[in-house]
């Protein structure tokens, strides 16, 4: 109850934010954790790329700027959310997932030195408890947030992705690291989490064949935010997480809007 308090208490600030110049809200940073979108955003290799074409730009005949674009890409490009219909059928679309589902507290799991050595390393459970070890267990309603550092190869597809391949092809030349299904799996047993996100182009990693995390998590109605930016700013624990993605009816996945609000810690 307590977090739930805190997450309302969040939100009616940010509504009331704009209104007045006072406020008691606690000092802070906003961290943006989203990917523009442009002609070199990262798409999965079987998706459309993503594409701005111009409407009108420039001076009217009454003197005027004015300027409109029309935009075309995946679901599932640059920084998105995967809803659960995207992997598990009769669940969740992205228009029926809750707003307080996509705010909330976050966790950050840091397994940036495992993944140094193995691209396609898988984290895993002892990765979870090893976590909790050093910063207690993951309070419940909480984001869960995947830090690899492959945010660092942005917005190059073959560091990034482990291939610049496109189709078929490129899918199966994928190498980057993800969330094991067996780990998904204890977080949906054990911990009650509201989403799973990660700085990669997936929540599975990049060599699997079946998508086993993609489908525990969304069965069970969690979604997945995947190419997640500027994960090296959030701290361990402490973030409140805003993912905001176009609320497409029907939609299996859309582009997010995702940001994080770190509290300063008061002066000593």
């Amino acid at each position: 109850m307590k977090t739930l308090s805190s997450c309302i208490v969040f939100i009616i600030w940010l509504l009331g934010v704009g209104c007045s110049q006072s406020t008691n809200f606690p000092a802070g940073q906003w961290i943006d954790l989203s990917y523009d979108l442009s002609a070199q955003t990262i798409t999965w290799p079987t998706s459309e790329p993503f594409r701005l074409d111009t409407v009108a730009a420039g001076r009217t005949e009454k003197g005027y700027y004015y300027s409109a674009f029309n935009f075309c890409g995946s679901e599932h490009g640059g920084t998105h959310l995967d809803a659960p219909i995207h992997f598990a059928e009769n669940r969740r679309t992205v228009d029926q997932i809750p707003l307080s589902q996509l705010i909330g507290p976050a966790v950050k799991i840091d397994i940036s030195g495992r993944v140094a050595a193995n691209r396609d390393y898988q984290i895993t459970v002892r990765d979870l408890l090893d976590w909790e070890a050093q910063h207690g267990r993951i309070p419940d309603s909480s984001i869960v947030l995947l830090y690899t550092e492959f945010g660092k190869y942005w917005p190059d597809p073959t560091k990034y992705l482990g291939t610049d391949k496109r189709g078929a092809a490129g899918v199966a030349a994928l190498h980057f690291p993800g969330l094991a299904p067996a780990a998904a799996i204890w977080l949906i047993q054990n911990r009650r989490i509201k989403a799973v996100g990660i700085d990669t182009a997936s929540i599975d990693f990049g060599q699997s064949q079946n998508y086993g995390s993609h489908v525990a998590l969304m069965e069970q109605n969690i979604p997945a935010f995947e190419n997640v930016a500027n994960l090296d700013q959030v701290p361990a624990v402490g973030a409140q997480v805003i993912a905001l993605p176009l609320k497409i009816k029907g939609g299996s996945g859309g582009p997010l809007r995702m940001i994080a609000f770190i509290t300063e810690s008061p002066a000593k």
